[in-house]
């Protein structure tokens, strides 16, 4: 019969006259006898009523004319416009290639397989997708030479070529992406299922993919990838794979963006805002930025107040991939994985994402945004993964034989936790206090003299409990039962101890516990009252935090990154909304309560006078005052600061790490 055939020459398409047919065998039967004989051989067959002339020559250093060969290579790289009888002539191509693969030599016919392994999927119709999908998982089962670089090629297609990025905003993009994404992870599952080892090799090619592309590849590539990994691991091949590997990839990605941006970064820096004072200011921004009616303002207007523009490309791609892996746990929670165990080799998400913060984030102590990743999950599942997190790093602090340096972190971690979590309960909070308590007491009665290096890991523990009592106070205390559980906690004995955490912990935190307790009882009101001036830091607590300052190291502070910030919010308790337990509606405990605890305290008392009486007396504070001046510290009186009718009132608590101030990375 007669018909045309394209034969590709130089880039032109000549037309010829045949009059050959042939069945699918017999043309396989041809590819892999020219293969085998490794000679210039010319195949001319037909398959489903198209024809196609097939060349294959042998390597250069054969005598003879390669260029049929070569453009038998040149047509797997023809993908400009295919009209429908050279998307024909390429699927048969292809097809008969699969049949053939047995016959590949990775040596002789090296450029047939890098034209193959370069395909993309993207370039091309759903027809020449599943021919690719058959050819690669065909290559990947004849010879385990081939599996890394079939994988490879299947990793490479997670993600568009850049002229499809605007693309994928449209329908059509959208169904291309479908189309080919659906392609990539059946060929991975096929391959799998041939070659059981696969999935040892894929992890790693995962893993340098990312990174290759992660630091100037445009956000949607960037996070398609990430999407398929997160694809992965909800499917079979995860497991195989293993789970928690998957995940600890996307926290590293974090990570890596994370330190990326400094706290110098940040705009209109004030060195003499307290904590509470920059924490107040950031809600101010985010919900401002909330209330814009301007797409574009909502979009950019978040990091644009807050972070120089140096950083504002990098903000937004670690904040979608944040939200992307958001949705992730979200979808896990749904389905039943975060914390069930399906089988015996599966691992749940929340275990994997756990040992991944263990191993990662908190060892990098300049994280600022990561460690918002586990505080979603728990957010999740506060029964199962919240009281987890939480029981997990006690049990690192307590823990003698952990790293000084990854105890104080694990402790700072959990004082920030159980402070804005606002998923956990108070009868919880007030659990972990005790166990913090208990360890204090201990660790005091054994220590005779104060020292902010060697007892650095006591001063962060005591520093913990202060922090998280100042914001959980009033909500214990107003709980009978809680408030007594409380009232009985060894505070005296730690704080009186020879090791005098008052004088070493942060001034700050150590102002904002002492007001409160002394208004909710747990304080002597005739003890007396440190006095630092409102100083964010002292030399001693700069002494105990180490180059690490893990005495400034809030972690859970308020998240500054927009579209995450709305996942974390309605669960995260911030200082403005907190209620202090001295404010004046509430009464904290009857006389018989305080008299159990401080039996000489004069509970009649107002908070007002007991604010003033305490400085007055006690020689306990009396000589920690003059240690205080000749520390050239502010004198005494300096936490009251004076009102326009003349009467003083103390100074409020910063709330907030000033940003400059986080530690640097180890």
């Amino acid at each position: 019969m007669g018909a045309e055939i394209g034969n590709i020459n130089n880039g032109k398409m000549i037309e010829e006259e045949l009059d050959i047919d042939f069945t699918d065998s017999e043309l396989v039967s041809h590819v892999r006898h020219a293969l085998k004989s490794v000679a210039l051989t010319s195949i001319l067959f037909a398959s489903v009523g198209v024809l196609l002339t097939v060349y294959l020559s042998t390597t250069a250093r054969l005598q003879g004319d390669n260029d049929n060969y070569s453009q038998l290579v040149g047509l797997l790289h023809y993908n400009e416009r295919l009209k429908a009888d050279e998307v024909a002539l390429l699927v048969t191509s292809l097809k008969a290639i699969s049949g053939a693969v047995s016959y590949i030599d990775n040596v002789q016919h090296e450029s047939l397989l890098t034209s193959v392994f370069s395909m993309s999927m993207w370039n091309y119709g759903p027809d020449v997708m599943d021919a690719m999908v058959d050819l690669i998982t065909s290559l990947a089962a004849s010879n385990g030479k081939y599996v890394d670089a079939c994988l490879d090629m299947l990793v490479s297609n997670f993600s568009p070529p850049f002229r499809f990025i605007e693309s994928l905003k449209l329908p059509y993009g959208k169904a291309k992406k479908e189309q080919v994404l659906d392609r990539v992870h059946f060929a991975l599952e096929c391959i799998t299922d041939l070659i059981p080892l696969a999935p040892s090799r894929l992890l790693p090619i995962v893993m340098h993919r990312i990174h290759a592309i992660y630091q100037r590849t445009p956000e949607p590539v960037i996070l398609m990838f990430v999407e398929n990994i997160f694809k992965l691991e909800s499917s079979a091949i995860g497991e195989l794979v293993g789970n928690k590997r998957l995940i600890s990839i996307v926290i590293d990605l974090l990570i890596d963006f994370d330190v990326q941006v400094g706290w110098d970064d940040i705009l209109e820096e004030n060195p003499h805002k307290g904590i509470f004072d920059m924490e107040l200011e950031d809600e101010q921004i985010l919900a401002d930025i909330d209330d814009d009616g301007d797409d574009f303002a909502r979009e950019f207007g978040g990091y644009g107040r807050i972070w120089k523009n140096g950083v504002v490309e990098t903000l937004g791609k670690l904040d979608s991939i944040m939200v992307l892996t958001f949705e992730h746990l979200n979808c896990c929670k749904h389905s039943g994985r975060l914390v069930e165990v399906h089988s015996t080799l599966f691992v749940t998400v929340f275990e994997s994402l756990l040992e991944s913060f263990c191993q990662t984030v908190m060892n990098v102590y300049k994280s600022k945004f990561a460690q918002f990743v586990i505080f979603y999950a728990c957010s999740l599942d506060p029964e199962n993964c919240g009281v987890r997190f939480a029981e997990f790093l006690a049990g690192k602090f307590i823990e003698s034989s952990v790293p000084p340096i990854i105890r104080m972190s694990a402790v700072a971690y959990l004082a920030s936790y159980l402070s804005r979590a606002k998923f956990l309960s108070a009868p919880f909070v007030t659990g972990m206090l005790e166990r913090l308590a208990d360890w204090c007491k201990k660790y005091c009665q054994q220590s005779v003299s104060i020292n902010p290096e060697a007892h650095k890991v006591f001063y962060a523990g005591c520093q913990a409990i202060m922090y998280v009592l100042c914001f959980n106070m009033r909500s214990i205390m107003e709980i009978p039962r809680l408030k007594s559980h409380l009232c009985f906690l060894p505070f005296r004995e730690i704080l009186k101890s020879p090791l005098e955490p008052l004088k070493v912990c942060l001034p700050s935190i150590v102002e904002e516990f002492v007001r409160q307790a002394k208004s909710a009882h747990l304080i002597d009101a005739k003890s007396g009252n440190p006095v630092f001036h409102d100083v964010l830091e002292s030399e001693l607590s700069k002494a105990f935090g180490g180059k690490e300052r893990l005495d400034m190291f809030f972690p859970f502070d308020p998240c500054l990154l927009r579209k995450s910030d709305s996942y974390i919010r309605p669960t995260f308790v911030y200082w403005s909304t907190v209620k202090k337990a001295y404010e004046d509606d509430l009464d904290f405990s009857s006389d018989d309560d305080v008299d159990v605890f401080y039996p000489d305290m004069n509970t009649a008392e107002s908070r007002d006078v007991e604010l003033e009486g305490a400085f007055e007396e006690d020689d306990y504070f009396d000589d920690y005052h003059d240690s205080l001046n000749k520390m050239s510290i502010t004198p005494k009186d300096s936490i009251l600061k004076k009102r326009p009718n003349g009467k003083c009132t103390p100074l409020q608590m910063p709330s907030r790490l000033r940003p400059s101030m986080s530690p640097e990375s180890l």
